[in-house]
């Protein structure tokens, strides 16, 4: 019997992520099938590098949350300012330069900011049925923002019964994790008949303050915290300075679809999402110290983070004059999310509350030209409607009123089209190329009633034109060479133009409406290799070059250089486009098959970055992660698998860190001359599975066995200590 748990790319000429089954032999597959680019390709058809994670991957490892499933990969560095959130860094680019993809709707809002985001978490891991992460340009498909790499997300799919009765399948799973007393129940079951089917997933998550590891610096203890009483901010001492407080949250999360196939020709799929977690707060900015030592702030949390998504999807096959394939999506996704802060032992609350309606609609088309030319061509407008408001609340009399809100009343809308041309050259070699044209439109009315704005409104009406061009070439069915030159872009958003936060001791952001797009141009090599029939190599270079970057920057707000800004004199800031950024490195991997069931792998990623400063000199760029990689070790049999694996990450000295990262000194140790920097960390890892019958699977994971404390770099918060995981899984 072949076993199946492992990741399908492992055997995909550009995918690192496996752990090899016993009987089973590393080869390069030509037939497996991808969706990174809206429509399904074989894998000898796509030139960029790809990583696919199944959901089989995922249930050995028993990632925690959204974030954690991808940082599995070994492909991408994961960076956390609290534990409720996970903020991706893939090629030198994050946050509001990579591109989030939900069963082919994007995620991406016009409030995705330049600094770290957690909208990842929405997203439930059970529910989740395969994960396809694109590295390089992906704006040819999915237009703005997908600049370092596009994160491709496929839920559940309904399933038809193929005989006359219905057919009832499910799972449930409960886990539990000591790290942070994870307490996390889940159950789907899919119910599908000859015409009808539908799922259901629901999940629930509860964590606690999160534990960090015994070895390591000093720096990342938590001695103190925050706690109100009697009406008074008083600074309580840790009974154990290694939990993290306050770091617990709880989050749930609902699916359901409904799948209709009238004929063979056409698929009709509905399906709605809802995520929503509790309150939590926002670590890295409760352990921010004033010049006393003490705690800034009283509170600072975010608010529920609410996400909703209705996707009605058409599918249909049947040949006509314009195409041979036609996908049709109509989605409409709401987002909430707020902050809630206040300065110890000062009365004023500070509420701000953004809520997103975001509408889209793309059809994608495939028309085969002839045996030998494909042309996939599509069309796409999405619309952003955005609502920020503003509190500030004296918690001492219980009174509101209204305050400044953190962006502007606007809209955002694009319209994009674009065509891709798919050419067979030979046997051995496939060519394609595409271009798109994007229009996006932003349109913000400014309240001057808190700030002297010398602006009411800002418009922006403006186009981008960007393409792609790669090639696959396989010299023999040992070899796999592909290169992709491609461009992309990134159109300024509400949150480039138009906000205003304090993003560290003393300095202001304000907002600016003269932003343009800024645009990016990458060309990377890959190369995957078979020795024999048990070794896979593969090595990936890339370079990036990102021009009319969008970057923080001193400004002026009515000719003066400083305002006052929540009661503190602050260096004013604004969003510019003021830089050239420049990113390189290699991704390479070795995949093994050992003897006796056996196998061995390893991923390793390195990366530096550039990026110009406001007096011209260079620094690193923040995004561009260390160092970094894992290895792996694994056995399996039809009913037990097991993996060791080290994830490992290099340091960031003082000299090497970016300019706006060695002023938050609180999320750093310190070297021996004081200066802050980002140790160099390790855990080893142990995870197993044991099918119990036909039906119970149970897993058990020991993670950070030695138990390091250490911080990724440019987190804010502390990872877990050593942390049993117990998970038991039921199928019917």
């Amino acid at each position: 019997m072949k076993k199946t748990i492992f990741s399908v790319g492992l055997f995909l000429p550009f995918l690192g992520f496996a752990q090899t089954p016993k009987d089973t032999t590393v080869t390069i597959l030509k037939e497996v099938v991808l969706t990174p680019n809206r429509w399904k390709q074989t894998a000898n058809e796509v030139p960029q590098k790809v990583t696919a994670i199944t959901s089989a991957a995922v249930a050995l490892q028993n990632p925690q949350t959204a974030a954690d499933l991808l940082a599995i990969s070994g492909k991408v560095f994961m960076q956390k300012s609290q534990q409720g959130g996970g903020s991706p860094m893939i090629r030198g680019f994050a946050t509001n330069r990579l591109l989030y993809a939900i069963d082919g709707v994007r995620m991406n809002t016009a409030i995705f900011r330049g600094g770290n985001i957690q909208n990842v978490i929405s997203l439930d891991g059970f529910a989740i049925d395969r994960t396809e992460i694109v590295f390089g340009p992906g704006s040819l498909l999915y237009g703005s923002d997908a600049i370092g790499g596009v994160m491709s997300f496929q839920t559940l799919t309904p399933k038809f019964s193929l005989d006359d009765k219905a057919l009832v399948s499910g799972s449930a799973v409960s886990r539990y994790s000591s790290a942070n007393d994870e307490k996390t129940a889940h159950f789907d079951v899919n119910v599908g008949w000859g015409k009808w089917a539908l799922v259901t997933s629901i999940s629930s998550n509860d964590f606690g303050d999160l534990r960090m590891g015994s070895h390591g610096p000093d720096e990342y203890l938590r001695p103190f915290y925050v706690q109100r009483q009697n009406g008074v901010d008083v600074v309580v001492a840790n009974e154990d300075p290694l939990v993290q407080k306050p770091t617990a949250y709880s989050q749930i999360n609902v699916m359901q679809k409904v799948r209709f196939a009238p004929n063979e020709n056409w698929d009709i799929q509905y399906g709605l999402h809802f995520s929503e977690t509790s309150s939590y707060s926002r670590y890295d900015r409760h352990i921010r110290y004033d010049n006393a030592g003490l705690p800034r702030y009283g509170e600072f949390d975010y608010g529920p983070q609410k996400w909703v998504m209705n996707n009605l999807m058409l599918s249909n096959k049947k040949a006509t004059a314009l195409y041979d394939a036609l996908e049709v999506r109509v989605a409409h996704q709401f987002f909430e999310e707020s902050r809630i802060s206040r300065n110890i032992n000062k009365s004023k609350r500070q509420i701000r509350i953004e809520k997103v309606n975001a509408y889209s609609i793309n059809a994608d088309l495939t028309r085969k030209i002839s045996q030998k030319n494909t042309v996939f061509y599509g069309i796409e407008y999405v619309l952003n409607d955005v609502n920020s408001e503003g509190i500030n609340k004296n918690i001492t009399t219980g009174v509101s009123e209204a305050g400044p809100a953190r962006y502007p009343q606007a809209s955002w809308q694009s319209v994009g089209v674009y065509m891709n041309n798919q050419f067979k050259l030979s046997e051995k070699a496939m060519f394609q190329a595409g271009l798109r044209y994007n229009h996006f439109i932003l349109k913000a009315d400014f309240d001057t009633s808190f700030y002297p704005f010398a602006f009411t409104e800002a418009n922006i009406n403006k186009g981008s034109l960007t393409g792609s061009a790669g090639i696959v070439y396989r010299p023999t069915d040992k070899w796999v060479i592909s290169s992709n030159l491609g461009t992309a872009f990134r159109a300024p958003n509400v949150d480039d133009i138009g906000k205003i936060f304090d993003s560290e001791p003393g300095a202001v952001v304000v907002p600016n409406p003269e932003l343009d797009a800024e645009y990016a141009s990458n060309l990377d090599v890959n190369a995957a290799r078979m020795f024999g029939k048990n070794l896979k190599v593969e090595v990936s270079g890339y370079y990036t070059l990102l021009q009319n970057a969008m970057v923080r920057r001193d400004f002026t707000l009515n000719g003066s250089s400083e305002i006052m800004y929540d009661g503190e004199l602050s260096q004013v800031q604004a969003i510019q486009n003021a830089a050239k950024a420049n990113v390189y490195g290699i991704q390479a991997s070795i995949d093994v098959k050992l003897p006796s069931g056996f196998n061995f792998s390893n991923d390793l990623n390195f990366q530096k970055g550039e990026e110009e400063l406001d007096n011209g000199e260079k620094s690193t760029s923040r995004h561009a992660a260390p160092f970094f990689g894992i290895s792996r070790i694994g056995y399996g049999t039809a009913d037990f698998d097991f993996q060791i694996n080290v994830q490992f990450s290099d340091a960031v000295k003082f000299s090497e860190l970016a300019e706006e990262e060695r002023g938050k000194t609180e999320i750093y140790a310190k070297d021996k001359d004081g200066n802050p920097y980002s140790p160099s960390w390790y855990t080893l890892n142990f995870k197993t599975m044991y099918k119990l019958t036909g039906n119970f699977t149970i897993t058990a994971g020991l993670e950070n066995i030695t138990d390091q404390r250490y911080r990724p770099y440019s987190s804010g918060i502390v990872s877990p200590g050593r942390n049993l995981i117990l998970a038991l899984r039921a199928k019917f």
